[in-house]
């Protein structure tokens, strides 16, 4: 055996076989006449190359939108070859989340809630962009381009962000009442979905200071602090996002940072002389064509419509809020934001209403 082992070895050294290759350069692998004997033509040193975009590509809920994908030939090898192009969605850790969808020529298929809402745009020789139409919140993201020419395969990725806010929610029943899967559900219920950590960074970034902790996508627990005091981690923290790291799905209990994106319609504001119960306000809503809002909705109005409302109105969560863009007197604290009357079981108020345009 080591006799036969070392002729292999020096066999192989002397040429006769081609060398082992680790797939960085390609030439071109297999005929196209499906008879078995497929003709390899080897390495001649051509590097393929996948370039996306540096910096990341920012949308919005219900908009289309173009991630760039482009490859290349180091050399150049002439005409356009017959490549597969492989787009997928990644998790937080670059591994693979989802398939998206795969392209050979003008075949291609798009896989899950993708069917439908995604293409490949090939306006150049070299390109591979994924067109995503009706983006949706859950559409934010890393995605992978793979560009594989028969042994091979190069990838590069691109971060897709939707422009939007986040904010905690509690339920009714009160502050840390939340599984993860029942935090799913509230924001999904309010128009929203489970905020991660860059967006949840992002909206600390810009001013969240909230001293509750909440669920976040990928089962974590944190929660943000621009000033630190006592009952929130302690005075000697620097600011920055608290995290007690994963928990438990189903037994452990906190609030839920949800993340909601621009609107599709409009946000209105409706009322009557003696206000309404919660019931009257929703119809007042289909009246008008229209529907309750939810607290999802609000925000969005207020941070990418400008929704500026001194007066209270009925949530479809059977909450009481109103968005205030220039702080006033009577208006609440001297900082912009969405101001909570809590969940009351009496009182009349005005409705928002939500329209789609």
């Amino acid at each position: 055996l080591p006799l036969l082992l070392k002729a292999t070895l020096l066999r192989l050294a002397s040429g006769s076989y081609h060398p082992f290759y680790n797939g960085f350069y390609y030439n071109h692998i297999m005929n196209d006449n499906g008879d078995g004997q497929g003709k390899v033509d080897y390495f001649n040193g051509a590097k393929l190359v996948v370039e996306t975009s540096r910096d990341p590509v920012y949308s919005y809920n219900g908009a289309n939108v173009t991630l760039p994908c482009h490859y290349r030939y180091e050399p150049d090898l002439g005409p356009k070859r017959k490549i597969r192009i492989k787009w997928s969605k990644l998790r937080d850790d670059y591994t693979k989340e989802q398939d998206v969808m795969v392209a050979i020529g003008k075949t291609y298929m798009a896989f899950g809630d993708f069917k439908g809402r995604a293409h490949i745009r090939q306006a150049s020789r070299h390109e591979a962009s994924l067109v995503i139409s009706d983006v949706r919140l859950k559409d934010d993201g890393k995605y992978r381009c793979e560009v594989i020419d028969g042994l091979e395969d190069e990838s590069d990725v691109v971060d897709l962000r939707l422009q939007g806010i986040v904010f905690p929610y509690q339920p009714p029943r009160g502050q840390y009442r939340l599984n993860f899967h029942e935090a799913e559900q509230v924001c999904q219920d309010q128009g929203a979905i489970l905020a991660n950590f860059n967006q949840l960074f992002q909206a600390w970034s810009e001013g969240l200071d909230w001293c509750n902790a909440g669920w976040l996508a990928d089962g974590t627990v944190q929660y943000p602090i621009r000033q630190p005091r006592k009952p929130c981690g302690g005075v000697h923290l620097a600011p920055g996002i608290r995290s007690y790291g994963p928990r438990h799905r189903h037994l452990h209990r906190f609030d839920a940072f949800c993340f909601s994106s621009a609107l599709k319609g409009e946000v209105f504001y409706l009322d009557r002389l003696a206000g309404m119960t919660l019931e009257e306000a929703k119809q007042s809503c289909q009246d008008a064509g229209a529907e309750i809002a939810r607290v999802g909705q609000l925000y969005s109005a207020w941070k990418f419509l400008g929704l500026d409302r001194c007066s209270a109105g009925w949530l479809a969560d059977g909450s009481v809020r109103y968005p205030i863009v220039t702080p006033r007197a009577n208006c609440g604290p001297a900082e912009p934001g969405v101001r909570s009357f809590g969940f009351p079981s009496k009182g009349r108020f005005g409705v928002f209403c939500y329209k789609e345009r």
